[in-house]
């Protein structure tokens, strides 16, 4: 299992062990030594997935403090287009955004810490995507930002969205709560 650096401090890609034979396929997705050696919390609370269909887009979500969280974040079927911006007050990458393939071939996953915006647009015909987040879901803490506000190059200008997606706030109108402490795992 191989943790790279990305653009944005604390945000990870990680690559697991995969391995093949015949039958299919065996993957590695979680060493508590390794990921304790980055600093990562690996206290996971809940756990989800989603189905989507190809065209759609969900994001871009976070949740806010109190109920803040860390995310791990892969596929499992399909290929995605994933995104993330840095909501963090002080961080050397506020208002940027990073972006990834990630598809069940690779395995590839995103560690994604407090802070940062999440978001993906599905480009096989469909996606399942699994989330490990640190912090139980709080309906009252749950929000996002417009998907199309902060310059991602989407494969479409008309995504297949929720009613909520369509309503959240710009990133430029968006007045975050999070602050960057200059920490691997902030």
């Amino acid at each position: 299992m191989i943790i790279q650096d990305t653009s944005i401090p604390g945000c990870y890609e990680i690559v697991p062990d995969k391995f093949k034979d015949k039958r299919g396929a065996f993957v590695k997705i979680y060493s508590s030594n390794l990921f304790e050696s980055y600093n990562l919390e690996t206290n996971f609370i809940e756990q989800y997935y989603s189905i989507s269909h190809q065209g759609v887009l969900r994001g871009l979500h976070f949740q806010i403090p109190p109920s803040d969280h860390e995310k791990l974040v892969y596929v499992i079927t399909g290929n995605i287009l994933d995104a993330v911006v840095d909501l963090r007050k002080g961080s050397p990458t506020y208002g940027k955004y990073e972006t990834f393939n990630l598809n069940a071939d690779t395995g590839n996953m995103l560690y994604i810490p407090r802070g940062l915006a999440h978001g993906f647009y599905v480009l096989s015909k469909t996606a399942i995507l699994v989330y490990n987040v640190t912090s139980s879901h709080s309906p009252e803490h749950d929000t996002g930002i417009h998907w199309d506000s902060a310059g991602i190059p989407w494969p479409t200008s008309q995504p297949i969205l929720s009613n909520r997606d369509m309503g959240f706030v710009s990133l430029s109108k968006f007045s975050s709560p999070f602050v960057y402490n200059g920490e691997l795992n902030s």
